[in-house]
């Protein structure tokens, strides 16, 4: 009984060993080559899979998820024999595992010493200014290399990304310089622009308003000129009546047209700011006669007593100057 028993046990666990040499569990996102004798036969795809238990056994376990790769940083001189520090990073996907698995010995150092050299390769054609400003540039010419020469290897480069370009000290300060004199450049610049263009407003400005002082000083010599016309007018419109009246034997007008000249004459010499007294040049009663023919010449005309032509022949005789003031008597209605 106890060697059946120690053969149940023997059976059972060979049959435990080969259910777990058959039966293989993959990973999700994990390829496996299964090799019989040594040589590649079939991949693994995630999941439950079976193998022939001692013929058949696992080769190369590859990870077809996108993995990141960091470049050393290295230091390269660009075409005008400038030096650059520069390193990068890279995104590849393994898409054929038995290539990944045979067709390259270490696959991430290969990759790694494909992007040194091409970064090499590509920044050393480039002056420091182009290596500087076209970033992008560099990382499509990069990937583009670097994925084609990889295709053999199963993999697929989607992407590489320069992350730091260090040019020596000296030449930063130079391009900070730079940078400052360009920046001072820029600024006296608009300075000037806006000076100018505050210049050519305030021409603009000063070229409207003597234009409106212009039309200002125009509309008012326009003005001035018409009430000069329509004074002189008016004025020869009255000599013309006086003289009409004059030629119908009408001394009256006359006498009030002279006596109105008189008096505004004696205004005008007797309302000059700078007098301090005013000498008459005649008699006081000259112009006293003149205010009694005025005065004589009203009554007659509110009155009633001459005719429109100014004679009746009944007219009594002017009176003689006194050198009194004459009473002024309003006629009663």
């Amino acid at each position: 009984m106890s060697a059946e028993l120690y053969f149940v046990f023997a059976v059972v666990f060979l049959a435990i060993i080969t259910i777990f040499a058959g039966v293989k569990s993959v990973p999700q996102g994990r390829e496996w080559t299964v090799e019989r004798f040594g040589r590649f036969t079939r991949v693994l795809k995630p999941g439950l899979n079976l193998i022939t238990p001692f013929f058949d056994r696992i080769g190369r376990k590859l990870s077809v998820m996108e993995e990141v790769l960091e470049i050393p940083s290295q230091s390269v001189i660009t075409r005008d024999n400038a030096m650059v520090t520069a390193d990068a990073i890279a995104f590849f996907q393994v898409v054929d595992a038995p290539k990944a698995a045979y067709e390259v010995g270490n696959l991430e150092q290969g990759i790694e010493n494909l992007c040194l050299t091409n970064v090499r390769t590509v920044i050393g054609a480039m002056d420091l200014d182009e290596v500087l400003s076209k970033r992008d540039e560099i990382n499509q010419r990069l990937l583009r290399v670097v994925d084609l020469a990889t295709q053999p290897w199963g993999v697929k480069v989607t992407r590489i990304e320069i992350k730091d370009l260090s040019p020596p000290k000296d030449i930063t300060e130079a391009m900070a310089r730079q940078m400052k004199a360009e920046r001072l450049r820029r600024a006296a610049v608009l300075e000037a622009d806006g000076e100018k263009q505050a210049a050519v407003l305030r021409a603009e400005g000063a070229k409207q308003s003597a234009i409106l002082q212009a039309e200002g000083r125009r509309e008012a010599a326009f003005r001035d000129a018409e009430a000069r016309e329509r004074a002189a007018q008016a004025e020869a419109k009255a000599t013309q009546m006086v003289s009409e009246a004059i030629a119908a034997g009408n001394v009256n007008a006359l006498n009030y047209f002279l006596g109105q000249k008189y008096i505004e004459a004696f205004s005008d010499l007797a309302s000059a700011p700078n007098q301090k007294f005013v000498v008459l040049p005649m008699e006081a009663s000259g112009l006293l006669g003149s205010l009694a023919g005025i005065g004589e010449m009203m009554r007659n005309g509110i009155g009633g007593g001459g005719s429109a032509g100014g004679g009746d022949g009944n007219r009594p005789p002017p009176r003689e100057s006194t050198g009194t003031v004459p009473h002024f008597i309003p006629p009663q209605s």
